[in-house]
């Protein structure tokens, strides 16, 4: 299980992330076979290629202020759970299924160390709470003198000092629990799971299907297509030595065989 020390450590992990590749669904029932036979090896692989997918369930929670890693740390012992419960011949994929263990482990961290209203993060606002604790002040012109921050400040930190914490447990008769409603009404976990997915297998259908082209086709589209910023026909022709025109030829034949590549790979 990861640990994270730093903001280079996390960053370090994420990267460790990239290069794993994801699971096709036979591949995927395979090693849940396997695993449950005995096979460690097979239980590792089958955990990690998931590690990608609980960072993007645990983003949805970084607004309630806990540091990310933590959030990752406990859903990827979610994921553990929810691998260890898993049957190879569900109709669904582990990310699909491990979803729920993921959510619950993290909702729980969450709860147990989140405060709902978080200040004293600057020495302003510390000295902002010290004032309002002592003499409850609640004009926020008196209370940035006493603080030192601006005014405006003061106002918008002013309704935070006078609301008191609350439960995330607690519920009313006409509401359910704070905790169920943590999320927002983005797309689901299991629908950015899915999508992270599908990415994922594009993505190395691509790397495949480039495999066909040769040297100077994928050299090309490489910076013409794939390329964040797409690079000119021109500049493209003075690195090669050939004109814009002949580029933009070898580029066409190019598209036409990735395409017919990509067609092959997804029959």
């Amino acid at each position: 299980m990861a640990v994270f020390g730093s903001a280079t450590a996390l960053e370090a992990y994420r990267t460790s992330l990239a290069g794993i590749k994801p699971l096709c669904p036979e591949e995927e029932r395979e090693l849940a076979r396997r695993w449950k036979a005995g096979d460690t090896r097979a239980g590792d692989r089958l955990v990690a290629a998931s590690l990608p997918f609980v960072i993007t369930i645990a983003n949805e929670y970084r607004r309630w202020g806990v540091p990310l890693e933590d959030l990752i740390q406990q859903g990827n012992l979610g994921l553990l759970k929810g691998a260890l419960r898993y049957e190879p011949d569900r109709a669904c994929r582990l990310v699909t299924y491990a979803v729920y263990w993921i959510r619950a482990e993290i909702r729980d961290y969450v709860v147990r160390g989140y405060r709902v209203v978080r200040i004293g993060g600057s020495k302003a606002e510390r000295r902002a709470l010290r004032a309002y604790r002592k003499n409850r002040e609640s004009d926020p012109v008196k209370l940035a003198a006493l603080s030192g921050m601006t005014t405006e400040k003061a106002a918008r930190l002013l309704p935070l000092l006078e609301r008191r914490d609350s439960s995330l447990d607690a519920a009313t008769p006409d509401e359910s629990p704070a905790i169920e409603r943590l999320t927002d009404g983005g797309p689901s976990p299991e629908e950015l799971a899915t999508e992270e997915l599908d990415n994922a297998t594009t993505r190395a259908r691509i790397n495949v299907a480039l495999e066909h082209l040769n040297e100077r086709e994928r050299w090309i589209l490489e910076r013409r297509v794939l390329a964040e910023s797409e690079t000119t026909l021109e500049s493209l022709g003075h690195s090669l030595g050939i004109s814009k025109e002949r580029v933009r030829q070898i580029e066409a034949r190019a598209l036409q065989k990735l395409r017919g590549a990509l067609v092959d790979l997804a029959a």
